[in-house]
């Protein structure tokens, strides 16, 4: 990511990242939905995606997904200190939003919503670097698609992770009291 350390002039940003944002969390997420919820890969969809596909007939069962919110802690921890750099630690929630569709959304809400309870699945979702914090009951929400009425099931999921970035913040520390380039001045 870049160079400069807390020694030099300018913006310092992390010297690596952490999580996954962004196309990388979304498989992620479809991968844990697609796990839990027995769905197959092609119909467990991003809701918000560049190049939006055709939607599927009202028959066929599938889910849409998609983060709703981020809300962070307000007070991150500088930790592990050395002479050349430190770590931020962040707490992040993810807040997902499910949408199941078709004559068995309810099924596949309610089998994911079973499915995450299950200790091996969280243990599973564990090693990716989250961990599940509380979810939402399963709200019906029919939708209006092409003028016919499609069965749709919302469900939110709240996600937790450890986010830790590396910054080059150098310490003050110093051998004796000469190696510290301070001039102090006044009375």
């Amino acid at each position: 990511m870049s160079n400069n350390t807390s020694q030099e002039r300018g913006w310092l940003p992390p010297v690596w990242e952490s999580p996954a944002y962004g196309e990388e969390l979304d498989r992620l997420l479809s991968r844990w939905l697609r796990g839990v919820s027995g769905l197959p890969a092609s119909v467990v969809r991003p809701r918000w995606q560049p190049k939006q596909p055709a939607l599927l007939p009202p028959e066929t069962n599938w889910c849409a997904f998609g983060v709703v919110d981020m809300p962070i802690d307000d007070n991150p921890a500088f930790v592990n200190q050395t002479e050349d750099k430190t770590e931020l630690w962040r707490h992040e929630s993810i807040e997902c939003l499910a949408s199941f569709y078709g004559p068995a959304g309810q099924q596949y809400a309610t089998r994911f919503r079973d499915g995450i309870g299950v200790s091996q699945n969280n243990a599973e979702l564990n090693t990716q670097g989250l961990s599940l914090a509380g979810y939402s009951h399963i709200i019906p929400f029919p939708e209006l698609i092409n003028n016919q009425w499609v069965r749709r099931y919302d469900f939110n999921v709240r996600l937790r992770r450890k986010v830790v970035r590396e910054y080059n913040v150098k310490s003050l520390v110093a051998e004796s009291p000469t190696d510290i380039p301070v001039t102090f001045s006044g009375e």
